[in-house]
């Protein structure tokens, strides 16, 4: 195992050994000023931290980090009661709050949370366009997001865990949907894509949190490379690895010499200056999945790639600050709306943690 690996190791375990008391059993999407803030409770990436405190908590047995993150999950039960807040990132919320959860300990009550929150996430599908619709909003019956590949887990989990392949099979044709719709042949892929909810028939693509609709909104790449990956985990379905594959050859070729992307690979040059962190660490994150699913040769390509795009996030994008609680810097959400333009985002450290889990040897995953 490379040296730098235990270093970012103990780095992060060692920033989290300070932050998880202050943060607490809060809801933390981006830090200011050198500290996260807190979200309302049916925020989308409500997940990512008790996702982060279950990863310190499976690797280290301190009892601390499964307190805060099981008080997490018991706050997550009002969105999930209240259903109409809910939009498609039940996975985002709940593979790694309740499923983790469940995975590590065996609590029955978070089973069932999970397998609630997928059967709201399953009536979510339009049977006509075969596609999860992505919002709620009036007008947004149509959409579909590529996010959505990372929340499809859930519904794969749900069937193995029932026994049931109906959760199987909508998350199947949902992503054999963006096979023909979002991923173009050159693997970039679009982030938005509107159908006809009534008649299914496909209307039009649009740029979202991308530049435009025909740009490559980097992060929109990293959610198919991992998202497609978990799938053919799944699955063992080999169209959903090859455009897995296909997502993360197009990512590394369009990578800069630091690794770590702009916000959208497409965008115009004088906007190319503002980086996305977590679309680096969720494709180093997915290319490592991709080296657990393949063998030989590919295999070590990708885990080369994916440990080469950490080691870049540890070095040159760990914060010099040591008072800053995030554990990687320069995410952006979404640079057409101005909404945090190169500050920490807490799926950021996730997929960061994550990604040094994989290269430290531990393969299984919350998703």
């Amino acid at each position: 195992m490379e040296t730098w690996i235990n270093e970012a190791w103990e780095y992060a375990l060692g920033k989290l050994s300070h932050t998880h008391t202050r943060i607490g059993a809060t809801f933390p999407n981006a830090s200011y000023g050198g500290k996260y803030d807190a979200r309302d409770e049916d925020c989308w990436t409500n997940g990512f931290w008790p996702g982060i405190l279950w990863l310190a908590y499976r690797a280290t047995g301190d009892g601390e980090y499964r307190s805060i993150a099981e008080s997490c999950e018991e706050q997550l039960d009002a969105p999930l009661q209240a259903y109409e807040q809910l939009h498609h990132d039940n996975g985002f919320l709940w593979s790694l709050s309740a499923v983790a959860d469940y995975k590590l300990t065996g609590n029955t009550l978070s089973r069932r949370r999970g397998l609630i929150a997928a059967s709201h996430l399953a009536s979510r599908f339009n049977l006509k366009g075969h596609f999860i619709r992505a919002w709620l909003y009036e007008g947004s019956e149509g959409l579909a997001i590529i996010d959505c590949m990372m929340n499809l887990g859930l519904l794969y989990w749900a069937s193995e865990e029932l026994q049931d392949p109906r959760y199987r099979h909508i998350a199947s044709a949902h992503s054999e949907m963006a096979l023909r719709e979002f991923i173009r042949e050159d693997g970039s892929v679009h982030h938005i894509v509107r159908f006809d909810p009534d008649t299914g028939e496909r209307i039009e693509a649009l740029g979202g949190q991308g530049y435009s609709p025909d740009s490559a909104w980097s992060r929109g790449s990293a959610w198919a490379i991992y998202g497609f990956a978990i799938g053919y985990r799944y699955t063992g379905d080999i169209r959903f690895l090859n455009a897995a594959t296909a997502a993360a050859d197009y990512f590394a070729a369009q990578l800069p010499d630091d690794l770590v992307p702009p916000w959208d690979f497409r965008a115009p040059a004088e906007q190319l200056w503002a980086k996305d962190s977590t679309a680096a660490a969720c494709a180093a994150s997915g290319m490592l999945e991709l080296a657990f699913l393949l063998k030989g040769e590919e295999s070590e390509h990708y885990r080369k790639l994916g440990a080469a795009i950490t080691e870049s996030l540890f070095r040159h994008y760990s914060p010099q600050d040591p008072e800053e609680e995030a554990l990687i810097i320069k995410g952006t959400g979404s640079f057409p709306h101005q909404a945090e333009v190169e500050v920490p985002i807490i799926y950021g450290d996730y997929f960061f943690l994550e990604a040094l889990c994989k290269l430290k040897g531990e393969n299984e995953i919350f998703w």
